[in-house]
């Protein structure tokens, strides 16, 4: 078996664009803002990877139109929230046992998406769900968000170098795991990029999580669990998981 010891790329803070009139970034976000504008998706929770819908729907409306639908979102149920806990446990020791560099490379491909071809999907439905103006959206949304994963894929070798002092005759050494059961992770009102980090920073040590979304971020947090599948995420490392919040805290 070949072995080496891997570097992360240097952690860096992402450019904020200003879309200018006339610049193609601009056209670019003007062009997707009206294709959201346009649709009304339908967002279910994610159980072990996979669509789970319900009776119980929520509407999410834009806060400067609440004429305007932008999506119809599932809540999950008790049956769904036991589910996905179920599905967090049962996938915990595999991911945690993964090789930290195997998962650092799912996150940073989660990054350079979010930097690239899903940026405008990011800051459109940051701007339609949240009521931001583009600046806004651009430094929560494409920037804040990919800085996160920059900077937390670096702490992570940081930690993983952090070792004991040696004494004479013995070497010791330090291995890190993730924490035992799962992490509930429950995203605050405004930021996408927050709602990012909680759920991410947490599974990127190794440790399953069960994501409960902002209601008020929904959307941009739906295309944001999108992006994370592209990246290659394994079914139930993340459970994304829409739901009251009385439901989650009774269970």
């Amino acid at each position: 078996m070949n072995s080496g010891l891997y570097k992360i790329p240097t952690a860096e803070n992402e450019t904020i664009k200003d879309y200018a009139p006339g610049s193609p970034e601009r056209a670019s976000l003007k062009k997707e803002l009206e294709r959201q504008s346009n649709v009304v998706v339908e967002i279910p929770a994610y159980i072990d990877g996979k669509p789970y819908f319900t009776s119980n729907k929520e509407y999410v409306v834009m806060p400067h139109d609440h004429d305007h639908v932008l999506a119809e979102v599932s809540l999950a149920d008790d049956e769904g929230i036991e589910l996905a806990i179920e599905s967090s446990l049962a996938a915990k020791e595999k991911w945690d046992r993964m090789p930290w560099q195997h998962r650092a490379s799912i996150f940073l491909k989660a990054m350079n998406l979010a930097k690239g071809p899903w940026r405008d999907r990011l800051n459109a439905s940051t701007m339609l769900g949240q009521s931001k103006t583009c600046f806004q959206a651009e430094i929560d949304a494409a920037c804040e968000l990919s800085d996160f994963f920059s900077y937390n894929l670096s702490a992570m070798q940081d930690i993983y170098e952090f070792q004991p002092k040696q004494t004479p005759g013995a070497w010791n050494r330090m291995e890190y795991r993730g924490l035992d059961g799962f992490v509930l992770a429950i995203s605050p009102f405004n930021f996408t990029a927050l709602g990012a980090n909680l759920s991410c920073a947490p599974a990127l040590m190794g440790n399953t999580v069960i994501w409960k979304p902002a209601r008020t971020a929904m959307l941009s947090n739906y295309y944001f669990y999108m992006m994370l599948l592209e990246a290659g995420l394994p079914p139930g490392v993340i459970n994304f998981l829409p739901a009251s919040g009385s439901a989650i805290s009774r269970l």
